[in-house]
């Protein structure tokens, strides 16, 4: 009872305290021009490498987008399908 009161409380404490329970990606950035825009994506160009990023309706966008101009973008990696494949070890058996 003692032990479950406990995690109660401590939950309770990250809940008012505002933290998640479960850990965030890791947020990257990339700063270019603008070479390509929809409403679905936008690609900067940031050296010699073209960086093609989703957007949708709950991206935030401050400012006006335009091609040509220059932007930050804030993102964070999404894995989307996760394959398991034996390991050599395994499929030798």
């Amino acid at each position: 009872m003692f032990k479950k009161n406990i995690l109660t409380l401590g939950i309770a404490s990250q809940l008012l305290l505002g933290q998640s329970l479960y850990a965030e990606a890791k947020t990257y950035q990339v700063t270019g021009p603008i070479i390509e825009l929809t409403d679905k994506m936008i690609v900067v160009q940031k050296g010699d490498d073209r960086w093609e990023l989703e957007r949708d309706e709950n991206t935030k966008v401050k400012g006006e987008l335009k091609v040509g101009q220059k932007v930050t973008i804030h993102y964070r990696m999404t894995a989307t399908t996760i394959e398991s494949k034996p390991s050599t070890s395994e499929s030798k058996r």
